[in-house]
C-alpha cells in the first residue's frame, strides 16, 4: 500500500519545488505523488516535475483555474491508494512523513483521519511559534504523549472551541473522505467544515505525537491577507452559526454550544481590533468587532 500526495498548485514556484523535493527525500519509498496545477500563469513548475526521472509522480495542468475548493476535490477525485494527503505547495514533508503516516494507518486501521505531529516554520524554513500555533498546539489541542483515537461529540466541540488540526499534515482512508464534499462557500474554513462532517458521520481521528510534518506560517497566504481585511471572520462566523445547527440536529448539545461561543475564533479577532482602529473609518473594525461580540 502506498501513499497518495497531491500537491494543488498555485503560487510560489520556490516553495513549490521544496516541496516536490521533501516528497522525494522520503526514507519510505511507498508513494504516489500528483502535482495538480490550477492554471498558475508560468509554466516553471510543468517543466520542474516533468523533468524528474521518477515514475511516481506525475504533472496535471487544469486548462482553467478552478479555485483551492475545485482542486481540492480534484486530488480527492483522483487517488488510488487507500490513504490520501492533500499538502500545501509551500509546506514540507520531513523524510520520516510517509513512514509515519504508514506505521499510524497500520496499528489504527479504523481511523479516518491521521493527525501527525507538526513543526511551524516560517518564510524562510526555520521554526517558529507563533502565538495562534501556541494557542493551537499548548492550550486547544488535547493533552497526550501518545497516540491516541478522539471521535464523536468530544472531538466536534474540541474542534470548535478551537480548530487545532493542520489541513495540510492530514492523512484521510480514501474510502471515508469520498463520502463527504467540500462545502461551498468556505474558502478559509473548509477543512474545519469537511472534518466536522466526518465527525458527525461517525469518524474517528488519531492524534499521532510523531512529528513528521513542516507547516510553513507566513504573511502572504490566502487566510493571512483575509485576516488584515476582516473578511476571514464574516465567513467563520457563518459557519459557526451552521455548524450549531448542525450539532444540535445531532443531539450534541455541548458541541452545539461550543460552536456558539466559538471562544478561540472570537479571541483571534480582537487581536486584530488595534490595527483596525489604525485604519480608521476605512478598515474592518466593525466585521471584527460583530464577529468577537455579536452572537
Amino acid at each position: 500500500m502506498a501513499l497518495d500526495i497531491f500537491i494543488p498548485y498555485w503560487g510560489d514556484t520556490d516553495y513549490m519545488t521544496q516541496a516536490v523535493q521533501s516528497v522525494l527525500a522520503q526514507t519510505h519509498s511507498d508513494w504516489r505523488l500528483t502535482v495538480v496545477d490550477d492554471a498558475y500563469p508560468s509554466d516553471e513548475v510543468r517543466r520542474y516535475v516533468e523533468g524528474i526521472d521518477d515514475a511516481r509522480i506525475t504533472y496535471i495542468r487544469k486548462d482553467t483555474n478552478e479555485g483551492i475548493t475545485e482542486n481540492f476535490r480534484t486530488c480527492v477525485s483522483l487517488a488510488t491508494q487507500d490513504l490520501l494527503v492533500v499538502m500545501g505547495s509551500d509546506d514540507l514533508l520531513m523524510p520520516n512523513y510517509v513512514e509515519v503516516a504508514l506505521h499510524a494507518h497500520d496499528a489504527f486501521p479504523h481511523a479516518w483521519i491521521i493527525q501527525p505531529g507538526v513543526q511551524v516554520i516560517d518564510e524562510t524554513g526555520k521554526a517558529a511559534a507563533p502565538l495562534a500555533d501556541v494557542v493551537k498546539q499548548r492550550l486547544v489541542k488535547p493533552r497526550g504523549t501518545k497516540a491516541r483515537v478522539l471521535s464523536g461529540e468530544a472531538l466536534a466541540a474540541s474542534l470548535l472551541h478551537g480548530d487545532w488540526l493542520y489541513w495540510p499534515s492530514l492523512v484521510f482512508r480514501t474510502d471515508q473522505i469520498r463520502n463527504y464534499e467540500f462545502r461551498d462557500g468556505f474558502p478559509v474554513i473548509q477543512d474545519l467544515a469537511l472534518v466536522l462532517d466526518m465527525v458527525l458521520g461517525g469518524a474517528e481521528l488519531l492524534v499521532e505525537p510523531d512529528i513528521c510534518f513542516e507547516y510553513r506560517r507566513h504573511t502572504s497566504s490566502a487566510s493571512a491577507a483575509k485576516l488584515v481585511d476582516g473578511s476571514r471572520f464574516e465567513g467563520e462566523r457563518e459557519y459557526f452559526d451552521l455548524a450549531e445547527r448542525l450539532c444540535e440536529a445531532m443531539g450534541w448539545r455541548k458541541a452545539a454550544r461550543a460552536a456558539r461561543l466559538r471562544l478561540t475564533s472570537r479571541a483571534h479577532a480582537i487581536l486584530f481590533v488595534p490595527g483596525s482602529l489604525r485604519q480608521g473609518v476605512n478598515g474592518p473594525l466593525g466585521t471584527l468587532l460583530r464577529h468577537a461580540f455579536g452572537k
